[in-house]
């Protein structure tokens, strides 16, 4: 059998290979390879599509084939990838030496046993492979790689951070690093030491931005990160793309200098410096989120579909109340208006969702309560890893009653529900409690309010895209949240009261863009008097960075 057929789909992501399209390999071999003797590397070549890219700009510059093969190497773990690029490459007439071995077991050219020399130019896909997968001996490896260079990562870093790192060390001081990125460069705590990095790393650092997904197996969006010189960074340049069929248009490495904040992501990149300035000067004037209250995560049970239940399953085992507490269900497709009262819940609770957090009183003297529990064990409920480590197994912990719902993963855009229901509520979403002084308005006000376009664009540059077009926002960043001043809040209450029941119905029939729009018009506009073009350019920011984000499914169903 063909060595190509013995390696799956499954096989190449599970060690991170995301074959890339030739135009991408081909816009940064011509951006990275200066001149006929340049060196290049590839840290991690798979099938030569960056080899063969260079090769073909070293012979376009002058280069023969002979010195060609001297001048590139390519590194892989995975034999039958260095058999097909060999392949490959010799197919055009080119050679290169490929190294076997994983990439972190290689010294640099400042260490003791390097084989590989100074190069050039670094080119290439890092692999991608999630914190969850990248374990053991190999994040190990990695996280020392990267902290040999200075940069400390944390265990929650996916395998391309420290293979960047790694990457650049093999640079000539004034050597170019041309690679592409998953969008998490931009946009996760934990790549927060690998942008400070570049900031003193490289004297300029250029990123390519796409619109559309460019790896047809994978849901992540990249960027494409060009860097050179010897830092500090003097400034950085961000060009923004459709696809890869527009990286030969012009010159878009061309300055387009922009200032990304020297600490927390750099999301906003994805928009214009027009946008950008625009954004900082309004959220200047308002306030955070936690200076109305705290976001604190939701109950944590080890496996809901057993601690919650439905009134029918209650009345089955006939488990008293006094073993339970009304919880919001899971989930958050129920929370459609800007409240969720008691009435709420008791539909859910007639229509049998999961409307009980099971709390049960010791000593268990029930029988349907120990029947309950016994059959739980059977299923070896009690060895899910919280329900072990817990005493007993069969009490998860009750999250306060929050004030206020904050539903975290979100399709269009974050909310905050007032709760009135006197229910408490799982990790499927945040809640806020709110301080004392301010909670009776803040409690009625917020959900509205919060429905305007300078917070929406807060929220898509302080959360994290997922795929499928999925906003994330962990409670540090729903921390900081951008919200109108006490002040402000206030004076749209009052001017909104009235129309409360309206904009309500709006949400429960989907019909958000009306009360956005409402919103807008009353607290960016009548109370905050920012200007028709001000408040045009935060709705066009939002609008943009939502569609970004949600792109990745529309396309797909097209």
């Amino acid at each position: 059998m063909p060595t190509a057929a013995l390696d799956t789909p499954d096989l190449r992501k599970t060690r991170g290979a995301f074959f890339t399209p030739p135009e991408i390999a081909e816009f940064l071999a011509a951006w990275a390879v200066r001149g006929p003797d340049s060196s290049v590397l590839d840290p991690t070549c798979g099938e030569s599509v960056f080899l063969s890219a260079a090769a073909r700009r070293l012979e376009k510059m002058g280069a023969t084939s002979s010195s060609i093969a001297k001048l590139l190497t390519g590194v892989d773990l995975h034999r039958p990838s260095l058999e097909m690029s060999r392949k490959l490459l010799a197919d055009e007439g080119f050679g290169a030496r490929l190294v076997q071995s994983d990439f972190f077991d290689l010294s640099t050219p400042d260490q003791i046993g390097d084989k590989l020399g100074w190069q050039d130019a670094v080119i290439g896909n890092p692999p991608f492979i999630r914190y969850q997968e990248f374990k053991g001996e190999a994040r190990t490896k990695g996280l020392a790689a990267a902290l040999a260079q200075g940069v400390r990562l944390s265990r929650l870093t996916s395998s391309w951070a420290p293979t960047l790192v790694h990457s650049a060390a093999f640079l000539k001081p004034d050597g170019r690093l041309a690679m592409v990125c998953p969008s998490e460069l931009l946009t996760v705590g934990y790549a927060e030491p690998i942008r400070a990095w570049l900031q003193q790393r490289f004297a300029a650092v250029k990123l390519v931005m796409f619109e559309r997904l460019q790896f047809e197996d994978a849901e992540e969006q990249v960027v494409l990160l060009v860097a050179e010189g010897r830092g500090p960074c003097e400034g950085f340049w961000v060009h923004h793309v459709r696809d890869a069929t527009e990286l030969t248009e012009g010159h878009i490495l061309d300055p387009m200098p922009t200032s990304p904040a020297a600490t927390g992501k750099w999301s906003d990149l994805a928009l214009s410096s027009q946008h950008r300035s625009l954004i900082k000067r309004i959220h200047a004037r308002m306030k955070r989120l936690d200076d109305y209250g705290t976001p604190e995560l939701g109950g944590v049970t080890g496996n809901n579909a057993f601690f919650t239940m439905s009134e029918r399953t209650r009345r089955e085992y006939n488990i008293d109340l006094k073993h339970l507490v009304p919880i919001s269900p899971p989930g958050t497709r129920h929370l459609k208006g800007l409240a969720f009262s008691r009435a709420d819940w008791e539909e859910r609770r007639l229509e049998n969702e999961r409307v009980w957090l099971l709390q049960p009183e010791a000593p268990l003297r029930a029988a349907g309560l120990k029947r309950y529990l016994a059959e739980g064990e059977q299923n070896k409920v009690h060895e899910a890893y919280k329900c072990s480590i817990r005493d007993p197994w069969w009490r998860p912990p009750a999250a306060p009653v929050p004030d206020l719902f904050f539903t975290y993963m979100s399709h269009r855009y974050p909310r905050l529900i007032a709760n009135t229901s006197g229910a408490t509520l799982l990790n499927s979403m945040h809640g806020v409690r709110l301080k004392s002084g301010i909670k009776a308005l803040a409690k009625v006000a917020l959900p509205l309010l919060v429905l305007n376009s300078a917070t929406m664009v807060g929220a898509e540059t302080l959360g994290r895209s997922y795929g499928g077009g999925i906003l994330k926002m962990e409670p540090r960043e729903a921390a900081s949240l951008p919200m109108p001043t006490l002040e402000h809040l206030e004076a749209a209450w009052n001017l909104l009261e009235d129309q409360q029941a309206a904009l309500d119905q709006h949400l429960c029939d989907g019909e958000w863009w009306c009360v956005v729009a409402e919103v807008d018009r009353v607290l960016l506009k009548d109370v905050m008097d920012l200007s028709p073009e001000e408040i045009t350019g935060l709705q066009e920011a939002a609008a943009f960075m939502r569609v970004r984000r949600t792109r990745e499914t529309e396309e797909r169903e097209q």
